[in-house]
């Protein structure tokens, strides 16, 4: 399988380590891209820092990240999977992977990011500030810089597997699997006193879970079905409907 997940906005900045080499990066084909998005928000927050943080989306509280952002090509760098550290990443938690484990995610994991597209959780990144959602200047939105590169990228790491999309909306939109790819996606359902809803943040946490699962007991689907037999062997409660697979639980 490969499964895509989506990154974090919160980053930890790696306290040592060498700086960004694009060409060490997973994919080369979208370095031209990842260097132009690189430039522009390098270019962006060397400016005004007021105007940068509007257009990025930031708060009051968060001017350190444009600081951050303007020396992007000078700070130290580590490993994707331990830059992202959101609520994901933290029930997944990639620091106590066996070498197994650690093994297998760099072979089935690929996460999304609106600055490098698609990373592998062995590629060395700094922790930046960029979302899905912003519209850089000179260049547009974030979406329509990838969309035309990320579907023939899935596709490239695939290599005929089943895709699991874990990515939320945002990062969806920067480039789908393709039609001839088998895939599936996974929605989290929260069931109390006969009542199913759909929940946020714990959704993530289920799915950091899960994936921490997967990866343990070497799961490896062909197709949505076959994955949601697999998850309940392992426990959890799975609902299939088309492509995507409704994992019910009912504690949080």
């Amino acid at each position: 399988m490969l499964i895509l997940l989506p990154p974090s906005e919160g980053k930890t900045r790696p306290v040592d380590g060498t700086p960004l080499d694009l060409t060490a990066l997973s994919l080369p084909q979208l370095n031209r891209q990842r260097e132009q998005l690189l430039k522009a928000l390098v270019r962006l927050c060397s400016g005004r820092e007021q105007r940068a943080m509007e257009v990025l989306g930031l708060g009051a509280t968060q001017a350190d990240a444009v600081a951050r952002n303007a020396t992007l090509f000078e700070e130290p760098t580590a490993r994707a999977d331990a830059v992202y550290t959101g609520v994901l990443f933290e029930h997944l938690d990639p620091a106590s992977f066996t070498d197994d484990e650690r093994s297998r995610a760099d072979q089935t994991l690929a996460i999304a990011s609106a600055l490098f597209g698609l990373v592998r959780p062995g590629d060395s990144i700094p922790a930046y500030r960029l979302s899905a959602g912003v519209s850089l200047p000179r260049l547009g939105t974030v979406a329509s810089r990838w969309k035309p590169l990320l579907p023939a990228a899935i596709e490239e790491l695939a290599e005929g597997r089943l895709v699991v999309d874990l990515r939320s909306g945002g990062y969806v939109n920067l480039g789908k699997p393709g039609a001839s790819l088998a895939s599936a996606t996974m929605r989290v359902l929260h069931e109390k006193d006969g009542e199913r809803r759909v929940v946020s943040h714990f959704n993530k946490a289920t799915k950091g879970r899960v994936v921490r699962q997967v990866l343990a007991e070497d799961v490896d689907a062909k197709d949505p079905e076959d994955l949601a037999a697999a998850l309940r062997d392992l426990g959890w409660t799975v609902e299939v409907d088309g492509a995507r697979l409704d994992l019910v639980v009912t504690e949080l």
